[in-house]
């Protein structure tokens, strides 16, 4: 053991903001973010080590986790099965010059349970996905106007702000979630020049099925691409997404998170005659095919394939939700949405932030805002100390 495992938790913080913007370099794990900005002083921001839902943090707390990354992890911290895999796969070379067999095989699988999915294109992140899938859709329809309902990453076509030239961004069309009304007119403004409708089709619910045909139909219409952006939802809330669940089929996918366990990959899929564009225009990404996150997709798959891994995670999720509900009853806040992934509503902003730094020293991490995420490692005694956290939580407040 080292020196530095002994250093207290104050001092991480202060090391991390010394050398990573904002101290941390995912967004959602900066302090201020998690806990927001009044307690982010006194609560733990570093972790040495994650089994099954439980996150031990560098000064010897240990924390139920309902955050699971993001929702990146359904199965738990460190699965066994998905550790060997992943050991087994880098213990042979997880890069090389040439592209691995394992890259064909989990594509082959991609293949078999996502609907939209004829061909697969593997990255890195969620936001490499969405940003291919809308430059396939441009180049395979020769259009450049996109309407879009969701969050799709941080890259300049979708997220405008600082540093980003307004011309990046100058071609999409942002709607409301499950609005029907305001994605009509903005198919009618697009016209011929509609070259995809990219929606998330589940935010704080699964989007209606009318809005969601509707967006297929608009782009049936005109030859324009639908994608999905389904990084959150497949293999969590059915194996093959929203589109699995409703019938709805896109004709592309972006696919991530939970598809892993945690390990990262990423990807896009889809209709074979608009992936072959992929070809030509350049999306490339040198480590897309490492084997120790191919390895664990699809360790993640053959388990879909013997369990109903999604039932499970429904089951846990409403366990949670009645844990939750109980310890909030007398108080404006509530858990609400699917029991995949769902959220904390109520109250406002100031209460909530007091209510998650509460629970944080409680010994149990919630989200603020969206969402909490179920997993297979949340068992009885994780369900009692959400329970025992979050009323005590309930009560200073």
């Amino acid at each position: 053991m080292s020196a530095s495992d002994h250093v207290p938790e104050r001092s991480w913080s202060a090391r991390a903001l010394a050398v990573i913007p904002g101290g941390a370099s995912t967004g959602s794990k900066r302090a201020d973010v998690l806990y927001g900005a009044e307690a982010a002083a006194v609560l733990p921001t570093h972790m040495t080590r994650a089994w099954g839902c439980r996150i031990e943090t560098v000064d010897g707390r240990e924390l139920v986790d309902c955050t699971m990354a993001l929702g990146a992890v359904a199965f738990g911290y460190a699965d066994k099965q998905v550790n060997a895999a992943v050991i087994d796969a880098i213990s042979l070379g997880n890069v090389a010059a040439l592209s691995p067999r394992l890259e064909v095989e989990v594509a082959e699988q991609i293949v078999d349970v996502v609907p939209c999915a004829e061909q697969v294109r593997f990255l890195k992140s969620g936001a490499e996905a969405t940003a291919a899938a809308v430059k396939l859709a441009r180049a395979a329809t020769g259009r450049s106007t996109v309407i879009a309902s969701g969050y799709f990453g941080w890259h300049d076509w979708s997220n405008p702000g600082v540093g980003v030239p307004a011309g990046a961004h100058a071609d999409v069309v942002h709607v409301p979630f499950d609005d029907v009304v305001s994605l009509r007119n903005a198919v009618q403004r697009a016209g011929s020049d509609l070259a995809a409708i990219i929606v998330e089709p589940l935010v704080h619910q699964v989007a209606s099925r009318a809005w969601l045909q509707l967006a297929r139909d608009a782009c049936d219409a005109v030859g324009a691409v639908l994608v999905f952006d389904e990084i959150k939802t497949a293999f969590r809330i059915c194996t093959g997404g929203v589109q699995e669940l409703l019938g709805i089929t896109p004709d592309l996918t972006t696919l991530g998170k939970a598809m892993a366990n945690g390990f990262p990959i990423a990807a896009v899929v889809g209709k074979r005659d608009i992936m072959d564009v992929a070809r030509t225009a350049w999306i490339s990404s040198t480590l897309a095919s490492e084997t120790a996150a191919l390895a664990a997709a699809q360790a993640v798959i053959h388990r879909h394939s013997q369990v109903d891994v999604c039932a499970s995670l429904a089951r846990t999720g409403n366990l949670m939700q009645q844990v939750v509900a109980e310890a909030l009853a007398h108080t404006a806040f509530r858990p609400d949405g699917p029991p995949v992934m769902w959220r904390i509503t109520g109250g406002d902003g100031a209460q909530l932030d007091r209510l998650v730094a509460a629970a944080a020293l409680e010994g149990v991490l919630l989200k603020r805002g969206a969402y909490q995420f179920p997993s297979l490692a949340h068992d009885a005694p994780s369900l009692e100390t959400i329970h025992h956290a979050v009323a005590r939580a309930a009560e200073e407040l």
